[in-house]
Formats: C-alpha cells, structure tokens, sequence
C-alpha cells in the first residue's frame, strides 16, 4: 500500500509516549520523585501543589510543542496521501482516479506533465518521440537539471488500453534501498528477459516536465519507495556544553545528596542531645529510634533542597537555542542576493557548538571556488593552446614574492564570426581560432570529441537565444559550451542519436553505447557510428586513468603529461581525451557482452566495468582540457581570519599536490612564514618513517607549519599503525591540505580527528561527495552550490558562499556560546544562592526540615521572578558588536579553549552562591531579629523572616545578572524591572488577599508592614552592599591590572564610542586619529596574562590626547564595517 506517514504518535498514542519521552529526562523524573515523596505524610514541609504546578508547566509546555510539530506532520500526510492518480483498471480497460494511499504494487498509472510522481515505478510508455521523458529531482536530491528517462523499449508498441489489459510480465529487481543513483532489475514478457536500470524508472519526489504524459508500473510503494528508505530519522548530535551540563547536573545531584545527608546527621545529633526537650514542637516521630527520624528527615530534606535541581533548565536552554538559530536566519549579512539565497540553520541544537570550533575540514571544489567553469587551455596533438592568468599563478606569484600585475596583459579572442558565441565567453590564444577555421584535422577532430563525448541534454533551442544546456556537472557544461563558442554546437540527444551543428551544417552520429562517469570509474565513454559506417568509442577521464589505457607514441604521451603538469600548476581542472577504432564485429560481440551484463541483477555495476575494461583499452590519445574555477569571493580573507582566531583549516581536495599547494597560497591557507611538509609516499613503512622525521621537527621547532599529503600516502597515514603519528603532526600544524583525496577518505580524516581529540569539528561542502564528511564532523555547513542539494540536506547549517562562515562563527557562533555560558554560570549560582539559604535556616530549627520561603515562592523563583531577565541575557547579550568579533578574531579562540564555562566556573558560581546565601540570611538573622518592631500589636517571626530574605534573594541575583550584561536591549530592561515588579505582585496577591487566607494565615499582612519598618529597608541596602561590593572591586581590580582579551576589546570599543558618537556595531567615519588603543593582534591567547602592572596605570595625555600604557605603544586600529 502506498500510505505513508512519517508522524510520530497517534492520537490515543500520544499520551502516553510523549510522557514516556519526557520522563526520560533526568530533571524531569527527579521532580516527579519529589511529588511522589511530597505525598507522604509528615515528610514535607512544602505544599505538593508548588512542585505540581512547575512540573505540569514544563511537561505541558514540551508536550504543546512536539503535538504542534506532530500536527503539522499529520498535515503534510493527509495532504500528500490524498493527492489523486489516473489509475488503470485491468478488469474493466478504464482510467479512474484514486488516492495516493490507495496505489499498491502492481498498479498501472498514467502520470501527466507537471504531476508529482506516487510511487516508485517502471516506466512503460510515453507521449514522446523515442519514449523518452524528463523528470525534475530537486525534491528528491536537490539537483535543479532535467533528467532525461526512457521507456521500456519492449513496451513501446502497447497501441492502446485493450493491449495494456492484456499485458502479462514480471518484474524482478534489487530490495528496497535508499540508493539513488542506481537501479537493478530484469523485465521478464513471455520467453524475452529486458534490463532494466535507473534510465526507465521514475522515483517518488520525482516531478513529470516537458512531457504532455508517461504510463507506468508500480515496483515499491510507501515506506519501500526509495525516497522513504532515505528519510531517516534526525541524527541527534550533542555539544560540548551539553555534556559539561550534564557532567555538572550530575555534581549538582551529588551535592544534594551529602546535604541531605549532612542534614540527616544533623537530625540524628539533634534528637539523640535534646531532641526529646522539643517533642512538643517537633513531634518527628518516636524518639527512641533516631535513625528512622534521621531517615525521614533525609527525605523531606531531598523536597527542601530541590531548588538545587532546576526543572526549567532544558526548556530555558531550548527556548535560547531557538532564539539564537532564528537571529542566524534573519541576518541579512549572511543573505546572497545572487542566488537569493539566505543562511539557515536546520538544527537548534548546536548554536553554541560554533564558537568552540578548533578545525575546519573544507572541499574545495565548489566551497572555495565558484564551481563555474571557464574553458581557458587545451592541448591537442601534443601543441598546447591559451593563455590567462589564474587564482594559483596569483598564489605561486605570492610565494615568490612576485608582482602578478606585472605581467603582460593579454588580448581576447574574436568570436564575432560565431553566431552561437556567448558573451560571457572568453579565450586568449587566436592561434587556435585560426587553426579551427583552416580545417585543422586535429583540432576539428578534437572539438568535435567536445561536442559529442558528455552526458550533457540540450533543451529546446529557441531561434534568437544561445542554445540551453542541462548538465549534471559544472565540468561537462563548461566543455559543451567551449566547443559551442568554438563552432561546434550540440543541438540534440536521444536514445539513439546525437546532432551536433558545425559551421552551420548538421551532423548526425548514431549513439551505439553509453558507459557513464562514476567516482570509481573516473571516466567515461561514448560509442558513436560516424557518418562514412565506421564505429568509434569516445573516452574522456582524469589523466591518472585515461594514460594507462593509451597506446600511442612516447614523446607525444610525455609533451602532454608535461602541459597537464603545467595546468595543475596553474591550478585548472583537467581531462585527457581519446579515441578508439572499433571493428563492427568485434564491437557487435562486445555489445552482447554489455547487454548481459546490463541485465544482470546482482553486482551488475561490478560487471558493466569489467565488460567496459575490454573496450577502454588501446585507445589513441586525443588531447587534453584545462577549466578554472575561480575562487570565490572573500575566500583568502575569511581563512585567514580562521586562522587568527586559532582554527585549523584543512583542506580535502581531488587536486594534484602542486596544484592545490599553488591553491593554498591563493587563499591564504599557506603563507611564505610556513614551513611546508609534504608526505609523497609509496609504501607503508616509508610513511610511517616519513611521519616520525616529521614529528620530531614539529615537536622541536614553534614556527607556523603546514603539511601537504596526497591520496596514496593518506590512504596509510589513516591505518592504525600511522594514524596516531598522522594525528600528531597535523595538529602541530596551522594548515593541512590532502590531496587526490576520495569522499571516503575525507570521512575518515574527520573522523581520526573527532575520535582522538576533545576539539570540536566543522566540515563544510557543496556536493554528493561531501555528505559522509558533513555527516561525520560534529557540525556541518552545507553550501547551496551548483552539484544539488545533497550537502545541504545533510548539513546542521547551510549558506550560500564560504566568506559567510566567517560571520557565523566569529560573531554568531561566538555569541552563542557567550550567552550560553553565562546563562548557564548564572542558573546555577542563582539556584545555589536560593537553596543555601534553607541550609543555614536548619542550624536554627533543630534539622527538622522546615521551610524558610513559603512554597509558592519557590516554585514561582524560576519559573517567574528569574526567567525571562536570564533568557533576554541568553538571546540578546554580546559582549562586543560584530565589528569587533571580525576584526579581533583571537577572541573566538576563547571558546574553542574552554575559557568561560567549565568545571572550575561551575564551582566559583557555587561559592558565589554560598558567600551570598550566607550574608542574606545570617544579616537577617542577626540583625533583623529587633529591627522589624511593628505597632498595632504585630509580632514579627519566621515569616517576616521569609518574605523579607525572599525580596533579598531577588534583589541580590537580579543586580549580580545586570553587573553581568554588557548590552541592555529594551528586552533587558523590561525583563529585569519587570521581575522586580513581579515579586511584588505576587507577595500582594498571596500575602495581602483574604482569599488566600486559608493556610496561609501567619504570612496575611506581612506584605504591608515589613515595608513600613526602616529595618528591612537598612538590611536589603546593608545586603545589596555586601554583596555587590567586593564584585565591584574585584571587577576593577582585574580589568584594570590582570584585563582578559575581552576587557581589552571592550576598551577600544568605548574608546571609538565616545570619539566617534555611534553605535556598537554601525560603520563609522575615522575623526579623531590620535585616540590610540592596544593592538590585540599579538596577544597569546593560549596563556593570556596581562603584560599591564599596578604601576602601568593607564593615562590620557591632556596635550595630544592620545594613550600610552608605560612606554608600551597602543597604535589605532583602523575601522572597518561590522
């Protein structure tokens, strides 16, 4: 049945499950624990009611979300399942429409132009000439050109509906499987066997185009079809912060326990000294049995001290997570105009997780380029052609110290003779004009080769526009486009045929086999019949391929070998061409051959190319093709910004080792202040002692050094006798580049370094050959480029250019993990700060467990009065504006480094909750005792005692979070004032209303009268100061003697604030030239200690008005936009 959903619960499942996945969560089931033990009597103090109501909030609030997403998912089903079909009724020869779900295998539909295919099915017929039709992918994966398919040729004569009633065949093929690029089956009609491949079937996701209609069989349908079978389920991947916090919630649980503990043991001493005096106060149960007071005691201490364990953390770490992945999707300095194609993060999860990043593994094709292809030099017959100036010739100029503008400036090639000449077309060699129009063999033969060896479709020509072509690599489209500019167009595809126009006349050439491009293969290969009956194959391919299948004369193997190694050099992208003279007979058992093995079920690509092997032999060399592609924009900016801010670039690339060396130093991945190690090797044991030289000089020697390793070392240098070795080096040094590398090995280069380090990963690419690489990394960043969509859909992050990684790790990853981790330092002290103060009221109650705050207070701390100010703080806070985050990039290395949330943090939030609980009780303890004397016959008490340290604790953690927000949004404001109000206007409500009277009778009226004693408002201003001052202190102490980075940053912040009058982050006019701030660049972020002593005071110089640190100069750095 062809029913398909992908919701996760049913509506009685819902639940149930939901719950079940929720209580999974440690804080969660901890909570549901408490009100458990807060149901017994005589254990708890707290009303059950004020654990109730948190818990409901948080399981309710998760539970509306995932039913919202789960909803949205039942939608999109019923929507897609109840599209409708032609469907063929065998039994009574009719069409009749139906539901999606209601198609099952076996089915015949009709599919109509623009129809979204239901099912994964065989294509039997077609409106087209030649049975063929096209078909749209981009939903499927993510590539925008038509594919053309074809119909089974044994089918084609089925004249009308009668005969397809009476049409009887089997169809055997491979097993459901999310393989998109290849299909194995066998058509069996009567006594005749047909082949059947990925040519003659149409995918669900597929969308019919260009043909008015096509009737097909259904082979899978549903959860079989292959675009099901490829939709997984999300890989959940976890951030560092995320396992610090779980690490630390585990402590936090530790922590309770030896309190609770303590407490225990404090009930014990209690009742076996004078526990006994006190029965009458506190009747905790039989006093001759200690040890089952203690006991009980241990529980209602574990309900007292719950605070500890804070049940909002998740949700607020979420609702953060969400805010900062929505302000990455919103910023328009990440959006590409060109391509009108937006940042987008695809997961919440991870926003943190980007300012930690230590390496960068990068494709290069496509990532750091353009992936558009300029046909720029070609050799043919041993005589190279074109000249130009490339990225990598700008790069060996740089290396050399060379000026590349001194070179002589070249002139363009006229075309104006070609009526089919593209514009944008340019070539700087008019030799090979002049030879192409004096019939030279060779080099006619040799775009024709051009013209007729690709896999390229032609659309529709329409008189007065440049022929369109659509091709599954940029490669290929810029090579049908060079031979177009050169006089040899390619008009038209079909199964049979190809037709190429040169000088205006038609060509047409018989299409007899067709042995397509794979990454294993490398090559490809045409057989066409020429006009005069002779049969040639047609092969083109990468050089380290196509040269050990030539026969032809040495010195012109060796002439061009020596132009490929010129073009690598200059960093283009090459194939060889050839050809081969086949004898019609022996091509007509060798075609039998191909047919068979075609047909096959099991391994038949395994069999095609052996078949092939025969064919792709004793071929006669053609010529050769260079094409650039350009880097992008900002490339060599961006990475050697990376590289300030401590990230280790590595790049994975195809290119030979000369070229991509030449590449690096374009892009400033390698600089001439390198040194550069290169691993060429053959042998394991020869790469294993190359490594050990290596290592012995990275060790030694502290200079910046890179290190280039091509394919065939990189293969050994992975094993588990190198890789440790390959790991050391690389780590030692700023840039690596791996060359001729293949897209499992560029998994496998992520993975040795994810697996055996405890730096946080980054893998950023465009193409197919990328996905394993971006799934591998702990973050990856898809690039919407021009080989589909296959990365993106894979990544966590995509953008539109490489430069835009820059900003959002720099300023958007940087930022998250800032307002994570002060979040979360902030959680955890403002939870220590509350349930401390508990402990210190059980010296003064005999360790019975009673309760300072009343319930609903505490329930309401973080739900309430502490919420929304801390999550203002995790969304919006930035310690310095974009501008500076660019500009400075060593201040990102603070997180890759751990430098802001950690075990020791942790632990300082910890005693800054003990310091402060400490003063907020014992100042009201000792001091309020005879300060809050009320007329009218009131006595002050415990709860007097409560409501006021309740205030305090507010008070106190609101003012530590303001002295920790360096920008106030109108969001900071609201959120802060507005909690401050929100205390007051629950202690009205709950203190001050007769309806709740009930149970709450000793706190009625207290909310009146403590304001009107001038003993509370001396102890909340004695508290505040306490408090807050030695933070003052140490916060100038260290800013103005030991600065981090950071403060120094912020300095130079304020400085162009006050010159210039603007905003952070707004691009300002440089007016004042002689304010002087510190040059940050050469700060050693790796052990950052202030070179500032007590006696470098700062100083203005009221004469000239610039800053001067002891004789140390503090030169300007020049603005730029943010």
């Amino acid at each position: 049945r062809n029913y398909v959903s992908t919701a996760k619960y049913t509506l009685f499942t819902f639940l149930p499950v939901n719950l079940f996945e929720q209580f999974q969560r440690l804080a969660n089931a901890y909570f549901l624990f408490l009100l458990v033990l807060q149901m017994i009597p005589g254990v708890s103090s707290l009303d059950p009611m004020a654990t109730l109501v948190p818990l409901i909030f948080v399981i309710a609030l998760t539970s509306i979300k995932d039913a919202n997403d789960d909803v949205k998912r039942h939608q999109s089903d019923r929507e897609v399942n109840g599209r409708e079909v032609e469907r063929f009724c065998q039994h009574l020869g009719v069409w009749q429409l139906c539901k999606w779900e209601e198609v099952v295998v076996g089915d015949i539909i009709r599919i109509e132009n623009k129809d979204p295919v239901a099912a994964d099915v065989l294509l039997l017929l077609t409106s087209e000439t030649g049975n063929e039709c096209y078909s749209d992918t981009a939903e499927l994966d993510g590539e925008s050109n038509l594919k053309r398919l074809y119909a089974m040729d044994a089918t084609q004569d089925i004249a009308d509906e009668k005969e397809l009633s009476e049409l009887r065949a089997c169809l055997v093929c491979e097993p459901p499987n999310p393989n998109l690029n290849s299909f194995n089956g066998k058509l069996i009609i009567g006594d005749e066997t047909h082949s059947v491949d990925k040519e003659n079937v149409m995918l669900r996701g597929m969308t019919m185009r260009n043909t008015a209609w096509a009737v097909a069989v259904v082979f899978f349908a549903g959860g079989d079809t292959k675009l099901m079978c490829n939709s997984i389920g999300a890989r959940f991947k976890r951030t560092r912060i995320d396992e610090t916090m779980n690490l630390l919630i585990i402590y936090i649980f530790i922590i309770l326990l030896v309190l609770c503990l303590l407490s225990a043991i404090g009930t014990y001493v209690w009742e076996v000294t004078v526990g006994s005096d006190f029965q009458i106060y506190l009747p905790a149960g039989d006093p001759s049995n200690p040890f089952a007071v203690a006991g009980m005691s241990f529980l209602s201490y574990i309900i007292l001290y719950n605070t500890l364990v804070p049940i909002s953390l998740y949700v607020s770490v979420e609702i953060i997570r969400l805010g900062q992945s929505w302000l990455i999707d919103w910023d328009l300095k990440m959006y590409h105009a060109p391509s009108d194609t937006p940042a987008h993060a695809r997961t919440t999860t991870l926003t943190e997780e980007l300012g930690q990043i230590a390496y960068v593994f990068s494709d290069k094709t496509g990532t750091l380029t353009q992936n558009i292809m300029g046909f720029m030099k070609c050799s043919i017959n041993g005589k190279k052609y074109g000249k130009g100036l490339t990225d990598a010739n700008r790069g060996s100029a740089a290396r050399d110290g060379r000026n590349p503008a001194d070179i002589e400036p070249l002139e363009e090639v006229d075309f104006s003779w070609n009526p089919y000449k593209d514009p944008k077309f340019n070539f700087y060699d008019q030799e090979l004009v002049d030879v192409l129009r004096s019939k030279g063999h060779d080099e006619c033969y040799f775009f024709r080769c051009l013209a007729l060896c690709h896999s390229v479709q032609a659309e529709a020509y329409v008189r007065g526009q440049l022929p369109a072509y659509n091709a599954q690599s940029p490669d290929e489209s810029a090579l049908v486009q060079a031979a177009m500019n050169f006089g040899y167009v390619f008009r038209k595809r079909t199964r049979d045929e190809l037709v190429i126009q040169v000088n205006g006349k038609f060509e047409r050439y018989k299409l007899l086999a067709l042995l397509d491009f794979t990454s294993d293969r490398k090559r490809m290969t045409i057989v066409v019949e020429w006009s005069d009956g002779s049969i040639r194959a047609l092969s083109k391919g990468a050089d380290s391929i196509m040269f050990a299948r030539i026969d032809c004369k040495q010195e012109l193997l060796d002439q061009t070998e020596d132009h490929l190694e010129e073009y690598a050099t200059d960093g283009l992208r090459t194939l060889v061409y050839a050809d081969r003279q086949l004898d019609p007979e022996w091509f007509n058992e060798w075609n039998e051959r191909y047919k068979q093995a075609s047909r096959a079920i099991d391994n038949r690509e395994e069999k095609v190319a052996l078949v092939a092997e025969d064919l792709e032999t004793k071929l006669r060399l053609v010529g050769a093709t260079a094409i650039e592609d350009k880097l992008q924009e900002g490339v060599p900016e961006t990475i050697a910004n990376l590289r300030k801010a401590s990230i280790r670039v590595w790049v994975l690339t195809g290119d030979k080792q000369q070229t991509a060396i030449n590449i690096g130093f374009a892009c400033q991945l390698l600089t001439n202040q390198m040194q550069i190690f290169t691993v060429n090797e053959k042998t394991e044991d020869d790469v294993y002692e190359r490594l050990q030289i290596l290592k012995s000089k990275v060790v030694a020697d502290d200079s910046p050094k890179a290190l280039v390793i091509d394919g065939a070392s990189l293969a050994f240098a992975l094993s588990d006798r190198c890789g440790f070795d390959f790991l050391t080096v690389g780590k030692a040094c700023q840039s690596v580049i791996c060359c001729r590398v293949s897209p499992l090995q560029k998994a496998d280069v992520v993975r040795l370094v994810k697996s055996n380090t405890d730096a946080a990963t980054l893998a950023i690419g465009d193409g197919a050959n990328d996905v394993s690489m971006i799934q591998a990394a702990h973050i990856g960043v898809g690039i919407s480029g021009l080989e589909g969509r296959q990365a993106v859909l894979a990544s966590d992050y995509s953008i539109a250019q490489f430069r835009f990684l820059e900003r959002l790790l720099l300023v958007h990853g940087r930022w998250s993990y800032i307002r994570m981790t002060k979040f979360l330092n902030y959680f955890f002290y403002k939870n220590f700060a509350l349930t401390l103060v508990q402990l210190w009221y059980s010296f003064f109650t005999g360790w019975s467990a009673q309760t300072l705050f009343e319930s609903w207070f505490i329930s309401f701390f973080n739900l309430v009065f502490t919420s929304l100010p801390v999550l203002a703080m995790g969304i919006f806070e930035q310690d310095v504006g974009t501008r500076y985050c660019v500009e400075y990039a060593q201040l990102y290395a603070m997180g890759s480094q751990e430098k802001l949330f950690n075990r020791w943090i942790f632990f300082k939030s910890l005693l800054q909750g003990v310091w402060h609980s400490a003063i907020i009780f014992f100042f009201a303890a000792f001091g309020l005792k005879d300060a809050m004397h009320v007329k009218d016959g009131w006595m002050t008490g415990m709860e007097w005692n409560g409501v006021a340290q309740s205030w305090a604790v507010i008070l106190v953690v609101t003012l530590v979070m303001a002295l920790d927000t360096y920008r106030w949004t109108v969001w900071n404001h609201m959120f802060i004032y507005g909690s401050l109000i929100a205390w007051w206007v629950f202690a009205i409500y709950m203190y001050g209303m007769p309806i709740f009277i009930d149970g709450y009778a000793s706190y009625f009226g207290t909310i009146y009268y403590i304001p009107l004693t001038p003993g509370f408002w001396f102890y909340i201003l004695l508290v505040c100061a306490v408090c807050m001052l030695p933070l003052l202190l140490y916060r100038y102490y260290q800013q103005m003697y030991y600065p981090t980075i950071i403060d120094v940053t912020r300095e130079v912040a304020w400085i162009n604030r006050c010159a210039y009058r603007h905003e952070l982050d707004e691009p300002y006019p440089v007016l004042r030239e002689s304010v002087t701030v510190p040059h940050i660049n050469n700060v050693d972020l790796s052990n950052y200690k202030s070179e500032l002593q007590p006696k470098d005071f700062i100083a203005m110089d009221s004469t000239d008005g610039t800053r001067a640190v002891g004789s140390i100069p503090l030169p300007l750095h020049e603005d730029s936009k943010a």
